[in-house]
């Protein structure tokens, strides 16, 4: 905690407004995205996207004793990876810009946006399994490295209140592309995704959560092209998942499909380079 500023009571709003807080990371999170472009904009977007938490070393597994009961938990997380947090330069803008507005401003508390002036971050998942010091998850939006704060069941008697409404992202398309796989890219995802008695649904699942990542257009917005010119700044784009990269490129859409969307089209999956694995 920051020195107390002088004239002020310790219990006063100027001091509290003024203090700095440290926080010590109960865990860390595991991950299959590697890096922000690509990651899910919100929690529950990719249900099969899937990791784990995993407590620190003194803290053993009685502290998520009673927590396999609920079916889904807040994580209170760190946006260790903005640039502001790692700079140590304070973010101080009022209006953000989300990618699902098209470059319309917001106010920053009216938003989930990552950038804010303090780098903290809340997301709701499904609990799949707790494996001793371990909590397994569904429906990730989180980086591999996130550290968490905290972590607290979430209780719907009492957080889905009846009434409750949202505001502008209720409005915003959630789908912004389609989406369709070269015959090399699909015969890539079953090699590097594959199938087996342990896990009969890894194929399955890798192409459901690329597609669906895919289908919300993870590219910036200035980055995002029109019918006329769908490719405004380069051909192709990639976006790491797990080891493997994703790589595509904007095409319109076929002439008899009945939606206007642009298309993602998924030329090829490789492994990303060992040199660049953290």
């Amino acid at each position: 905690m920051s020195k107390k500023p002088p004239g002020s009571s310790k219990g006063s709003p100027s001091y509290l407004q003024t203090s700095e807080y440290t926080f010590r990371p109960i865990g860390t999170i595991s991950s299959p995205f590697k890096e922000k472009f690509g990651t899910p904009r919100q929690p529950g977007l990719v249900q099969d996207s899937c990791g784990s938490l995993t407590l620190r070393e003194d803290l053993n597994a009685d502290a998520l004793m009673g927590l396999a009961e609920y079916s889904h938990v807040w994580i209170v997380f760190v946006f260790h990876a903005n640039d502001s947090f790692q700079t140590g330069k304070a973010f101080t803008k009022t209006k953000v810009h989300p990618p699902r507005l098209d470059g319309e401003a917001v106010g920053v508390f009216a938003t989930r946006s990552p950038h804010r002036p303090s780098s903290i971050g809340l997301s709701l998942v499904e609990i799949d399994r707790i494996e001793g010091r371990t909590l397994h998850v569904k429906g990730l939006d989180l980086i591999d490295g996130t550290p968490v704060l905290d972590i607290k069941p979430y209780l719907p008697s009492i957080e889905s209140p009846e009434g409750a409404f949202e505001g502008w992202s209720a409005r915003a398309a959630s789908q912004r592309l389609n989406t369709e796989w070269s015959e090399s890219a699909r015969d890539e995802l079953k090699v590097l995704f594959p199938s087996d008695a342990s896990n009969p649904t890894a194929t399955a699942n890798a192409r459901a959560s690329i597609e669906k990542i895919l289908s919300m257009d993870p590219r910036p917005v200035v980055y995002r092209g029109t019918v006329e010119n769908p490719n405004p700044y380069m051909n192709q784009y990639g976006f790491r998942f797990g080891d493997r990269n994703v790589v595509f490129e904007i095409t319109p859409s076929k002439q008899e499909a009945e939606s206007p969307l642009l298309t993602a089209r998924i030329i090829k999956i490789e492994a990303w380079p060992p040199s660049q694995r953290d």
